[in-house]
């Protein structure tokens, strides 16, 4: 019996050998996948984390700036006709604008439009095609706005102003466009610029202007 005991002893422990050797191999093959898998979860985050930190320091979106650089009189006629309390009234504006990106990306910007206005009534308008300014870029535009004199005379006290001989006037801009950060987060921004004026009629003049700039995320 003993003999018989001993001869199955030996008989089962190859079998036993391989079993414990493929257990082995699968807890090996667990560990190493559980150490990619960690490593690959590392790395992403790693990554997400480093797009974050950028995409809210060295490419955080900043507020491009619109500014009426200057407004002058290309052309101004005008008359008065006192025994009919009429006034002609013809006038045509240079304003130059520039449009600051100070970003690390591109500025895109659509169509908009540059208006004219006595009083807060709008009296002359131009259009300011889309286009797109590089990282940290400013591009300059030069504009002419028309007066159309033919919506001020209903206004009661465009009379009184031209007898004066100075005109109240204002121009703004008002640009939407969007920041493109990494190709990730698309901010959207409008950036607007107003500039108060007077237009000396009796020396064709352009003076005190006031202007103020202001952009909105």
């Amino acid at each position: 019996m003993e003999v018989e005991s001993l001869r199955g002893k030996s008989e089962k422990s190859p079998m036993e050998q391989p079993n414990s050797s493929d257990a082995a191999r699968v807890l090996r093959n667990r560990r190493k996948w559980r150490t990619i898998s960690f490593t690959v979860i590392g790395v992403l985050v790693f990554i997400i984390l480093l797009v974050v930190i950028l995409a809210f320091t060295a490419f955080k979106a900043k507020r491009p700036v619109t500014t009426i650089d200057d407004v002058s009189l290309r052309d101004l006629r005008f008359s008065v006709n006192l025994a009919r309390l009429q006034v002609l009234l013809n006038a045509t504006f240079h304003v130059n604008i520039s449009i600051t990106n100070p970003n690390k990306v591109g500025f895109k910007f659509k169509d908009s439009n540059a208006e004219l206005s006595y009083r807060d009534q709008q009296v002359g308008e131009v259009p300011i095609p889309a286009g797109k300014i590089s990282a940290d870029q400013t591009v300059p535009m030069n504009l002419t706005l028309t007066l159309m004199a033919d919506r001020l005379i209903s206004d009661a006290k465009f009379f009184s102003d031209v007898m004066s001989g100075e005109l109240p006037l204002s121009a703004r801009t008002e640009i939407p466009g969007k920041v493109n950060v990494m190709n990730m987060f698309r901010i959207r921004v409008v950036s607007t610029s107003s500039c108060d004026f007077t237009v000396y009629l009796f020396n064709s003049s352009v003076g005190d202007q006031n202007c103020q700039y202001k952009t909105q995320f």
